[in-house]
């Protein structure tokens, strides 16, 4: 992943936040991010819901090339969990399920026992030696490449056959990238989940840092959104993509020492043969509060257009920073818009800043509809999409609502099978006009000018 300089900062008021690394400014402000369970939303369709935390079981998972968004980073930031700084000198010991690295330094890093252990050479085979043709995408962290392995030993194959994986290689520099890295193996290396990226295995020989996934057939939402030669994404598909990536945060919100996933953006969902949305790279997740804590305080990292309010504010993360992101990716989905494009008239640049009027009525949110679309929706599913983007966005983390409760809604909404035409949705939009039944009585009031 790219990053900026720590002086990338945020200015002015929350309705002008992200407009651009260089616009930007820090300001201390109250956090409000104590994490909520129970609330009343009879707009969604459910009332006084608890949202259930619960885990889900694992299944094969993919691979991700990092996205190539403005990030917001600090030096030296701490990733979590903390690692060594030395950058060579490796040895490998076997304590039952699982294994224990020791970094030059004296540290160890713990690893889950069925990740395998590659050579470099092994993997300098795989990948054809690297040649440019084998390359997938390319980031901050590193290149990305496609190779061929045995699919019992781990050994190098001829291309086409044996099992198809995806090789993230670490560009040497310095401390922040051997963190990621370090981050990365810990959590994808211990956590399994269907909508998880698989990690496979690493390789982690003198200065040399890889990582070595399961091969993701359709690549990035990213592309699929916004290349101009990707065929359109249908309704079912977005809404399908969405509530994978839902449950894949859920799981990670549900564990006993919660993790925060800080980076939930389009180019870090990857997509299988099937369009099952996979989360990856997890290079700046980080345990979450613990023992009645509301927040962590970290420096701020992240992507401009994706991080949470308060969190660039305040340095202050909880679960509700990833909830604030989802509702950024949900708008994207949504409206085909990138969250942040500088060619998009003066504030329109910013989808969440830009978008948030649209969502309280239904006339103006299906004028932001995608048009790419062409009418193939549910209205009704597009409405409480458009509700669900607007409570997660809430400039109140209080206020937003949990990932559980976001998959109840998503699960609601991809079992409606109305779909729009040009006279159904005129239809809508002029009845709406003198209609004001959507949002219940002082929502809008309560929740403020948001």
């Amino acid at each position: 992943m790219g990053t900026v300089s720590s002086s990338a900062k945020v200015d002015g008021s929350w309705d002008e936040i992200a407009k651009s690394s260089d616009e930007q400014k820090l300001h201390q402000s109250r956090s409000r991010s104590a994490e909520i369970g129970c609330t009343f939303w009879p707009f969604l369709g459910f009332k006084n819901i608890c949202w259930p935390r619960s885990h889900q079981s694992a299944a094969s998972l993919g691979i991700s090339d990092s996205g190539t968004g403005t990030l917001i980073s600090e030096k030296n930031s701490s990733t979590q969990p903390s690692g060594q700084t030395g950058l060579s000198g490796a040895s490998l010991k076997s304590e039952g399920r699982e294994r224990s690295v020791s970094l030059k330094g004296g540290d160890d890093l713990v690893l889950a026992s069925q990740l395998k252990s590659f050579s470099f050479l092994d993997l300098k085979s795989a990948t054809r030696n690297f040649r440019p043709d084998s390359l997938l995408g390319e980031g901050g962290f590193g290149c990305v490449y496609k190779g061929w392995i045995d699919e019992r030993g781990g050994g190098p194959v001829k291309p086409g056959t044996g099992l198809t994986v995806a090789v993230k290689t670490l560009n040497h520099r310095g401390l922040q990238g051997h963190k990621e890295w370090l981050a990365e193996v810990t959590y994808l290396g211990q956590l399994r989940h269907p909508n998880l990226v698989k990690l496979i295995g690493f390789c982690i020989e003198d200065d040399k840092r890889l990582l070595v996934y399961e091969f993701m057939q359709r690549g990035s939402l990213e592309n699929h959104l916004f290349r101009k030669s990707a065929s359109p994404l249908a309704w079912s598909t977005r809404i399908k993509i969405a509530l994978g990536a839902a449950k894949g945060v859920e799981f990670l919100h549900s564990r006993e020492t919660p993790v925060i996933y800080r980076d939930f953006k389009t180019s870090n969902i990857l997509l299988d043969g099937d369009h099952m949305a996979k989360l990856s790279d997890f290079g700046l997740a980080k345990d979450g509060p613990q023992e009645g804590k509301s927040h962590v305080s970290t420096r701020v990292m992240g992507t401009y257009g994706y991080a949470a309010p308060e969190y660039v504010m305040t340095g202050h993360l909880s679960s509700k920073s990833d909830i604030y992101s989802f509702g950024v990716v949900l708008l994207e989905l949504l409206t085909g818009k990138r969250s942040m494009d500088k060619t998009r008239p003066n504030g329109e640049q910013n989808l969440a800043v830009w978008a948030r009027p649209y969502l309280n009525g239904r006339a103006r949110l299906l004028e932001i509809i995608d048009p790419r679309l062409e009418n193939n929706y549910s209205v009704k599913g597009a409405l409480k999409a458009g509700q669900l983007a607007f409570v997660c966005l809430s400039r109140d983390p209080k206020a937003r609502p949990s990932m559980g409760y976001i998959v109840e809604v998503l699960e609601l909404i991809q079992g409606m099978q109305d779909t729009a035409s040009s006279a159904d949705a005129a239809q809508v939009s002029a009845g709406e006009k003198n209609r004001q039944t959507y949002l219940p009585s002082g929502f809008l009031q309560k929740m403020g000018s948001c």
